[in-house]
């Protein structure tokens, strides 16, 4: 059987509706927690490779998903032991325990642990018994594996809710991703995902992963017009500017300019990038302008304001990132027609909920309400990036390299952000792209580069994702 929806991903109240809507159409909670044990059981005899194996069963349906996986590697030969501190207190628990029909015990040692003590909908942290015991078994066995969630955090946020929670080598997702498969903290702790399917179908209004996009070369009769020009606009701090115009040029858009203002000093930009000198009001009305990328080095003067002002009224598609961001209000956007996509990083994000009014919401409904708020696209930067595009679902971007907190690096998304939406796509697709274009590089650079050393594997990474 394979996934309806493979790439969605659930609330824990969207995936009890889910299981719920499957049950309505004719399966049992028994025969969901049967399915979802057995594919489990299939991920764990793969790894366990014939060692000694300990699942740790909660009282809710997750320890007994873990009852199923002990009796199904037990059928199979392994040699399994059940802890379950607490007794089962859901009917389909207690039934797949009745089902194993082995022994259970206080405590084990081994080589694979099993952790399926608590899974989606936990809201409260570990007990003191419980934490202890999880980590006197984590630390007795040397391959560690939690079902759904690791024990411990929370399913919509990914919040740790106890401190000092364990690593684990592998997590298998069951029926859908959750939140906390794609967010930190706890995206850290769970090693490599699986997806376990049981059948779930698509969910509306769900939050899903991106896709890799498919990069295709230019149409025959293509020239640089034709790909599309962005304009980056240089300010207070020009290398910023530069970065992200070199980026632009490699991220599939056929004419880049920096534009620079007569107030500020020219930026030491490569011969093959095209710099303009002039009244900055004048140059931004060039009508072959595609997209404009503003904020990378931009400042935060007076003069700053007035200029952003005078870019977004010019109604263009733009990226607004870095110190835009810091002064980008309301007012600014009430006579546009064009989409704008904003790039904040946590610091800024926060700065825009002020600006917005979207303050005290977690990260996920600030996303999707500055999103609405600002009627374009909001690209959440972090570990975790987000992307909330106003009357579309959430998209998580799988992670990146974490070489990539460096300086500089987010000038060069916002150049390929800009790149992509210069090319026509949908501000949406841009800002999906250019993250995915972003973290290939990264990916390809290896460790230990700077942002200007990530700019030239953008080819690298273009070549990869066509």
């Amino acid at each position: 059987m394979s996934a309806a929806a493979p790439q969605q991903i659930l609330t824990a109240e969207q995936m009890q509706a889910a299981e719920q809507a499957l049950i309505d159409g004719g399966d049992t909670v028994e025969s969901l927690m049967e399915r979802a044990g057995a594919g489990a059981a299939d991920w764990v005899w793969r790894l366990a490779a014939g060692r000694s194996v300990t699942v740790l069963c909660g009282p809710g349906n997750n320890g007994g998903d873990g009852y199923v996986i002990a009796r199904v590697l037990a059928d199979r030969g392994l040699s399994v032991s059940v802890v379950a501190p607490i007794e089962p207190k859901t009917d389909a628990a207690q039934t797949a325990r009745g089902k194993w029909g082995g022994e259970v015990v206080e405590k084990a040692s081994g080589e694979v642990l099993v952790d399926c003590l608590f899974g989606t909908g936990l809201g409260r942290p570990l007990s003191d018994e419980l934490f202890a015991l999880l980590t006197h078994l984590v630390n007795s066995h040397t391959l560690r594996i939690a079902v759904d969630l690791p024990s411990g955090v929370d399913s919509d946020n990914g919040d740790v809710l106890n401190e000092g929670l364990p690593d684990y080598d592998l997590t298998l997702a069951l029926g859908a991703w959750k939140h906390a498969h794609w967010f930190m903290p706890a995206m850290a702790r769970m090693g490599e995902r699986r997806l376990v399917d049981i059948g779930v179908g698509k969910v509306h209004s769900a939050a899903r992963l991106s896709a890799r996009p498919s990069f295709r070369k230019p149409a025959p009769d293509a020239h640089k017009y034709s790909r599309g020009m962005v304009a980056v606009i240089a300010g207070a701090m020009p290398g910023a500017a530069v970065l992200a115009a070199c980026a632009a040029q490699l991220g599939g858009a056929g004419y880049v300019k920096i534009l620079v203002d007569e107030d500020c000093e020219p930026p030491g930009a490569p011969i093959d990038v095209v710099v303009e000198h002039g009244s900055l009001f004048q140059m931004v009305r060039d009508n072959r302008i595609d997209a404009i990328v503003i904020g990378p080095g931009f400042g935060r003067s007076d003069a700053a304001v007035s200029r952003l002002d005078w870019i977004l009224a010019c109604d263009v598609p733009t990226v607004v990132d870095a110190d835009a961001l810091a002064l980008l209000q309301p007012p600014m956007l009430e006579d546009r027609n064009l989409p704008i996509i904003a790039t904040p990083h946590a610091g800024e994000l926060e700065g825009m909920a002020n600006a917005f009014g979207t303050v005290g919401l977690d990260r996920v409904e600030q996303a999707v309400e500055l999103a609405e708020a600002i009627e374009g696209v909001l690209v959440a930067k972090g570990p975790d990036t987000i992307v909330a595009a106003q009357g579309s679902s959430l998209a998580v971007m799988p992670p990146s390299t974490s070489w990539l907190s460096t300086a500089g690096t987010g000038d060069v998304l916002a150049g390929l952000i800009g790149s992509r939406l210069a090319t026509g796509v949908s501000p949406r697709l841009a800002a999906e792209q250019g993250c995915w274009l972003h973290a290939e590089a990264a990916r390809l650079a290896g460790p230990v580069f700077t942002a200007g050393q990530l700019v030239e594997y953008i080819p690298d990474a273009f070549a990869e994702l066509s």
